[in-house]
C-alpha cells in the first residue's frame, strides 16, 4: 500500500513538472509541488500560489510569508514545520506575484484534488481569500471565516490569514491585532492536532 501510494505521488509529481496547462510555463523557474509528510498526514497547509523565492527553490513557503509562516506554527503553536504537509493551489509563480487567476487555478485544479486525494488528511488549513474560496467556492471574506471550523468533504476546515496579509499591513495596530488573532488561531490548531494525536 505504501509502495503504491509512494508511486502515485513520484508520478504526480513529475506531471506537475512537465505540465504546460496554462502560461505560467513560460515564466516559471520551478514548479513548487508541495513538502512535508505523504504518509499519516494529519494536517495540510494551503497557501494560494508560489512567490519569488519559492519559484527559485522549487519549495513552498520558504520567502518572507513562509519565514513568519513557520515563526507562527513553531513559535506560536508548537507545531513542528514538517510535521504539516505544506503546498498551495497553484503549482507555479504569477508574474510579478499577482493573484492566480481562474484560469490558472482550474488548469491546478486536478493536482490539488490528486494530491489531497493521496494525503487524505484529517485536517485542511487554508490560507487567506483564495484558498479559502478556491476549496469551497464560497465566497465569504477570510475576516468572517478565519478561526472558525468549517467541514468540507469530510475534511475539517480551518481558514486562516495568509502571512503575507500580515506583513502588508502598514497600520502598527492593525498588524498587532492580526497577529494575535493569528496565534490564537493556530493554538486552537494545535489544540484539535493533539486530540487527534491522542486517539
Amino acid at each position: 500500500m505504501i509502495t503504491d501510494i509512494n508511486t502515485a505521488w513520484d508520478e504526480l509529481r513529475e506531471r506537475v513538472k512537465a505540465c504546460k496547462r496554462c502560461g505560467l510555463c513560460t515564466t516559471r523557474k520551478n514548479t513548487v509541488f508541495g513538502e512535508g509528510p505523504v504518509h499519516n498526514c494529519r494536517c495540510v497547509i494551503i497557501g494560494e500560489a508560489p512567490g519569488e523565492e519559492e519559484d527559485k527553490e522549487g519549495r513552498p513557503f520558504v520567502g518572507p510569508a513562509g519565514q513568519l509562516l513557520t515563526k507562527i506554527l513553531e513559535d506560536g503553536g508548537h507545531i513542528p514545520r514538517d510535521s504539516v504537509y505544506i503546498m498551495n493551489v497553484i503549482k507555479c509563480r504569477p508574474p510579478n506575484n499577482r493573484d492566480p487567476n481562474a484560469i490558472e487555478m482550474s488548469a491546478c485544479n486536478d493536482f490539488l484534488e490528486a494530491q489531497l486525494a493521496l494525503l487524505h488528511p484529517d485536517i485542511v488549513v487554508t490560507m487567506g481569500n483564495i484558498a479559502t474560496r478556491c476549496l469551497t467556492h464560497n465566497n465569504i471574506g477570510i475576516t468572517r471565516r478565519r478561526g472558525c471550523w468549517e467541514e468540507w468533504r469530510g475534511i475539517r476546515l480551518f481558514p486562516m490569514y495568509h502571512p503575507s496579509y500580515i506583513i502588508r499591513q502598514k497600520d502598527p495596530a492593525k498588524s498587532t491585532e492580526l497577529k494575535r488573532q493569528t496565534w490564537q488561531d493556530v493554538l486552537n490548531l494545535k489544540n484539535e492536532l493533539d486530540k487527534l494525536q491522542s486517539h
